[in-house]
């Protein structure tokens, strides 16, 4: 979880290209695969750089992770966005 942080601050001070390559080596990791915040901030840098089909699967692994009824409402709404080519905050 200390890495997925380190990944968003990253992110924030160097592009979203400098995150992204954190998320994915995290992607494999046991611990946090099938963390439903790995999926949302995998989605929402992939969105960031206009890859919005990959954003779209990530943000919709992410509302099947969660077992928060509104954060799978939230993951939901933004996996529609990018499939509508919105892009959302």
């Amino acid at each position: 979880v200390v890495e997925l942080n380190r990944a968003v601050a990253v992110s924030r001070a160097q592009g979203a290209e400098a995150g992204l390559a954190i998320i994915e080596a995290l992607a494999d990791s046991p611990q946090l695969r099938d963390y439903a915040p790995l999926s949302a901030v995998h989605g929402d840098l992939l969105q960031q750089l206009g890859r919005l089909d990959e954003a779209c699967e990530a943000f919709t692994r992410a509302a099947s992770l969660t077992g928060n009824a509104r954060e799978r409402g939230v993951m939901q709404s933004r996996a529609d966005a990018c499939r509508g080519g919105e892009r959302s905050a």
